[in-house]
């Protein structure tokens, strides 16, 4: 168990740090002036900025947006020109880390090349030329969704677990700890910043009486801390989620065995509703089109059996179907009535992909669905949709030029 009391410690008289600089030998003689020394289990917080200072990651900011283009790698979310995005090093931080603030005018400083790798480098030399075992955590400012304001969060450590699991363990009433994980280095982090500040000109401070966090070995770095893309459910921003359902739509042919969620397709049909109706406005109550869900595999595979002679085996492999239908009672059937249903099948249809399900939309004679489903007077199908997690990667988008496509009078 960590020691149940800590200190921290601002580390004043660093000077202003150049290219090329020992950033070791000056936090040791910073903290060795200062009085404060350096002791076993101590743990350092090392602002990025120095450490992109003495790297020399200084570049001119004649166009910061190439800079940011240069450091990312996916962007996650744009409000105008604000970008949120995802840097090579897997953070996914407003800007790409690039900072136009504690560098000289015309001139952004961008992250360290390897945080861990400059925290371990400054760890290893303090632990040598002091005989001590420290840890370093390297430090950068971060917002964060659904919260205001900012905080100082971990992008590189060495001799600290970033990530402590807690899962398994028993609380204090005896309840097993099931998704605990306590991101350590990120606490470290922002207990350093609040005697750092932004702008004083305190690059470092010590943080003392957390010894039992101070590890043997450098350690995994930061890694621990980068959710993988599996187990991000918020990867994308709501417009770039749209835009990637979009990007990802194609039509699947071969599908894996794996259930699709049911709640996938309601959402998808959600998503469907919003397509723009020929219903009369402001109520526009009677939306006129309904999707028919074959999710028991019993009705799929009596469907796309009776549907067999249009040769549409596609509907026999995948392992969910949905016929969409016009109401021909509801409103007069009009051309705007049929394509009103092709934008709230296009819209299902991103929806599924923005999800990474795949999609064919088929075109069986209506007349055969209607019987098959038995579906009641003026359902009128717009062929059938079969849907299902892709069996393979589908190849990439054609590049289009949209000037091919538009004509401006």
């Amino acid at each position: 168990m960590a020691d149940t009391s800590y200190t921290v410690h601002a580390v004043a008289g660093i000077p202003e740090v150049g290219p090329g600089d020992d950033l070791a030998a000056l936090i040791a003689a910073a903290v060795t002036g200062s009085g404060l020394g350096l002791h076993d289990g101590d743990i350092l917080c090392v602002t990025s900025k120095i450490l992109s200072k003495a790297e020399g990651r200084v570049v001119r900011a004649d166009d910061r947006e190439a800079a940011i283009d240069a450091e990312m790698v996916r962007l996650v979310a744009r409000r105008g020109p604000t970008r949120i995005v995802q840097t090579r090093h897997g953070f996914v931080m407003a800007a790409a880390g690039v900072d136009a603030s504690n560098t000289p005018a015309g001139t952004v400083l961008l992250l360290p090349e390897d945080p861990d790798g400059s925290a371990r480098d400054i760890a290893d030399a303090l632990r040598e030329r002091f005989g001590v075992s420290v840890g370093v955590v390297v430090t950068d400012t971060f917002g964060r969704p659904w919260r205001e304001g900012q905080t100082d969060v971990a992008i590189g450590c060495a001799y600290v677990n970033a990530l402590m699991d807690h899962r398994g363990t028993i609380d204090a009433f005896g309840n097993e700890l099931l998704v605990t994980a306590a991101a350590t280095a990120d606490e470290l982090a922002g207990a350093g910043e609040v005697v750092k500040g932004k702008a004083d000109g305190v690059p470092v401070a010590v943080i003392r009486g957390l010894g039992d966090l101070v590890t043997e070995e450098p350690g995994l770095g930061v890694r621990p801390l980068i959710r993988s893309a599996e187990n991000d459910m918020f990867s994308l921003g709501t417009t770039e989620a749209m835009r990637e359902g979009v990007l990802r739509r194609r039509t699947t042919q071969w599908f894996a065995s794996d259930p699709v969620p049911p709640d996938s397709v309601r959402r998808a049909v959600a998503a469907a509703l919003t397509a723009p109706s020929p219903a009369p406005a402001p109520e526009n109550s009677t939306v006129p089109w309904r999707f028919v869900l074959l999710e028991s595999e019993t009705a799929r595979k009596a469907f796309a059996s009776g549907l067999a002679s249009t040769d549409d085996t596609v509907l026999e492999r995948a392992p969910y179907l949905v016929v969409p239908c016009h109401i021909a009672t509801a409103l007069p059937t009009t051309d705007f009535l049929i394509a009103s249903l092709g934008a709230a099948v296009e819209n299902f249809l991103v929806t599924l992909a923005a999800e990474g399900i795949g999609s064919t939309w088929a075109d069986p004679d209506p007349a055969a669905i209607k019987e098959l489903l038995a579906l009641p007077d003026g359902w009128e199908p717009l062929g059938v949709i079969a849907i299902g997690k892709p069996a393979e990667s589908p190849p990439p988008q054609t590049p289009r030029d949209p000037e091919d496509f538009i004509t401006v009078r």
